[in-house]
């Protein structure tokens, strides 16, 4: 396991303070199941995260697009249930 440095994620990011509120969203989203873009190699979240970086795969872009995605896409499950539900309440009154 190469070491990952601040000085690498960097190269890719404005600051320090934003290193850290990247870093520990796309570490978030991997404990939450979202795929890695490098190898695990057994490391923690907040390691891979922060390789992620140091390689130039994830950007605070990347990280807006991904979290838009995921509410679109939360979004869409909720109104697909919703009206599952109002369908079947619709359908039972009717009986």
């Amino acid at each position: 396991m190469a070491r990952v440095t601040v000085e690498d994620c960097l190269d890719h990011v404005d600051n320090r303070f934003n290193l850290v509120l990247l870093a520990s969203k796309r570490a978030r989203q991997l404990e939450n199941g979202v795929e890695p873009l490098v190898p695990w190699d057994n490391d923690k979240p907040t390691v891979v995260a922060l390789r992620e970086i140091a390689a130039g795969l994830i950007t605070n872009k990347t990280i807006d697009e991904q979290v838009e995605a995921t509410e679109e896409s939360i979004d869409d499950e909720l109104a697909a249930a919703l009206a599952q539900e109002v369908q079947a309440a619709v359908n039972g009154g009717a009986i």
